[in-house]
């Protein structure tokens, strides 16, 4: 039976990681560079009319366009199984760019979605105190704060010999090489998380609140609701479907080479994980083709918010100079009248 799953594995590995992933990263490069392109020249377009929240997500494009020109190399490399000819400084700089857009799309999203909190949640609160120049500052952190996390990624090794029969190949890992591999867990669980775990909790108590409060107050508006949730399913679904598979099979597979290096033998479970681990890769490099989804509803909700607060000024407006101009007309009249 252990020849038979090994074998098994064996046929996964050889058409995943060299056939359906490659076939993967060709698809979200063509997509996600039309996609992404639209949505940057959509948003552009409506720079004046988005407000300071645009600016997060100009920041997820650039995030978006960092990434995507790596794939036809990573696509090369798993095609031509596992051979990478493109030199050790640049196996590393197509992984940097991968962390950076990973958890730069998850610092964005989660700026994006505690601004449509306040703005549902507290509207008179923040009224006039987020500016474009708040945004802006709070774009350069997050882009600090993920370079931080990822830059010690750099220093660890990324390609190693792999000697088959009488070739010998240059492998680029996405993590490190077995020698490092111990170290390297320690650091990849502190990463999962500060720049995913707390990520994801903030983000779930925002909507947590947000649904809260929908389900509260009837005054909010019934479009605003629909779209808010929307949002908030695509962000479920980013989450869900690209970034929780991908730390949970990440970590355990790193797990599992610790162990092997241990007691020199994989634990039972470790052939389940890496072919979870192998899919998972697959799917997080979706969240440059998703995130145009993002970009689509937050544009909407956002004007049909500008829409409700011109229409509360208006109204505000009017009761205000109608109040003025009463007064002095009934002044004049009791001076008439005495």
């Amino acid at each position: 039976m252990s020849g038979i799953a090994t074998n098994k594995t064996s046929f996964f590995r050889s058409n995943y990681e060299h056939v359906t992933l490659p076939a993967v990263y060709t698809f979200v490069f063509i997509i996600g560079l039309g996609a992404n392109g639209w949505a940057v020249k959509s948003l552009l377009q409506k720079w004046k009319i988005l407000g300071h929240i645009n600016v997060f997500l100009l920041n997820l494009g650039v995030a978006n366009f960092l990434f995507l020109p790596t794939l036809p190399f990573l696509s090369a490399y798993y095609f031509m199984r596992n051979k990478w000819i493109f030199g050790d400084a640049f196996c590393k700089i197509t992984r940097f760019c991968f962390n950076l857009n990973l958890y730069g799309s998850i610092g964005f999203l989660t700026c994006i979605s505690v601004y449509r909190y306040l703005a549902i949640v507290h509207p008179m609160r923040v009224m006039g105190k987020i500016t474009v120049t708040l945004s802006v500052v709070i774009s350069v952190l997050v882009w600090l704060l993920v370079s931080v996390q990822s830059l010690p990624d750099m220093f660890y090794p990324k390609t190693s010999a792999n000697n088959t029969h009488t070739n010998r190949t240059e492998k680029c890992h996405h993590t490190t090489s077995t020698e490092y591999v111990e170290n390297y867990l320690k650091y990849s669980v502190g990463w999962t998380l500060t720049g995913f775990v707390m990520p994801l909790l903030i983000l779930l108590g925002c909507y947590g609140h947000v649904t809260l409060v929908f389900c509260r107050k009837n005054t909010i508006n019934k479009v605003v609701k629909q779209r808010s949730l929307r949002l908030l399913f695509i962000l479920i679904l980013l989450f869900s479907v690209c970034y929780i598979p991908y730390h949970i099979f990440k970590n355990l597979s790193l797990y599992s080479r610790v162990l092997f290096s241990t007691n020199k033998k994989y634990p039972s479970w470790d052939k389940r994980v890496f072919c979870a681990h192998q899919i998972s890769r697959g799917l997080v490099c979706l969240n440059s083709v998703l995130n145009p989804l993002v970009y689509l509803h937050v544009m909407d909700i956002l004007a049909q918010l500008q829409q409700l607060l011109q229409r509360f000024r208006q109204t505000f407006t009017r009761l205000f100079v109608s109040n003025y101009v009463s007064v002095p007309v009934a002044q004049t009249a009791n001076t008439a009248i005495s």
